[in-house]
């Protein structure tokens, strides 16, 4: 009873604050080879490029992402992931997007969570990818956290993660500079936990800062991956947000939980 008190608590503090899938790393740092198993994922609908997301590498096939960017059933008729840093390099492109090319490899099929729903994505905001085999080779990939590993972290200014994606540099920018932040690079950022465990966050989601000091997410870095400290941890992937400008606060849906190792690991070898 008290979980279901909790759910519809947090259902209309969401509903209130205005919660939004999370778009790319503001305030950051270029990744280069930094983080090279986390990845460009771009939907496709009807056979054109509709939207982008990042993703994690998990496996040379199995890649981890938000349930928002998975979707729900036919949402999406196909994705494809890139791995270069600098993804604007990439050879082909249909409406100013990437659509082909040498570092990029077809999806053949897509997971979001059992109980995902995108009316109330926060809730069970995981999916998985898998891709054409081989894959991508390379010598490391991220890792899932333990259960209930994040449980023991304590909001502070030393409780630091590593934010890393392909979204936006800046949100609502002027006509003129719209080019320079809208650039599909990896980037990555360092912010602090802000809070875990609360009435806001339940058990599934932490809320990490968001500012210039720190950096932080925004739209596009959805999926993307938020490592323990600079570890290849996943402590979760980049969710929502709390406001168009991409500033504050960045939320983040916890791996740590068993329904979510549960069904990640469904589709681990």
């Amino acid at each position: 009873m008290r979980k279901r008190v909790f759910v519809l608590f947090m259902v209309l503090v969401v509903l209130a604050v205005g919660v939004m899938p999370a778009g790319a790393v503001t305030d950051g740092e270029l990744d280069g080879e930094g983080h090279p198993y986390v990845v460009l994922l771009l939907m496709e609908v009807d056979g054109a490029p509709a939207f982008r997301c990042s993703g994690t590498l998990l496996t040379p096939t199995v890649l981890l992402t938000a349930g928002h960017c998975a979707g729900e059933p036919g949402e999406f008729s196909g994705m494809r992931v890139f791995t270069e840093s600098d993804v604007q390099a990439g050879i082909g492109t249909t409406n100013n997007y990437p659509f082909a090319g040498p570092n990029s490899v077809e999806a053949v099929a897509w997971h979001s969570h059992p109980l995902f729903t995108e009316a109330q994505f926060f809730l069970h905001d995981v999916g998985v990818v898998i891709l054409q085999a081989p894959g991508v080779v390379l010598s490391e990939y991220g890792v899932l956290p333990q259960l209930d590993e994040l449980d023991s972290l304590k909001p502070s200014r030393r409780t630091v993660f590593t934010a890393v994606g392909y979204g936006l540099q800046r949100s609502f920018p002027t006509a003129a500079a719209w080019k320079n932040v809208a650039s599909r690079t990896r980037m990555y950022a360092e912010p602090h936990l802000l809070q875990v465990n609360t009435g806001f966050t339940g058990d599934f989601s932490l809320l990490l800062s968001n500012n210039a000091n720190t950096g932080g997410t925004c739209f596009g870095d959805s999926g993307g991956p938020n490592f323990i400290g600079d570890s290849n941890t996943i402590a979760g992937v980049t969710s929502y947000g709390l406001n168009r400008p991409c500033g504050g606060t960045g939320g983040v849906f916890r791996m740590d939980r068993q329904d979510v190792l549960d069904f990640v690991n469904t589709y681990l070898p």
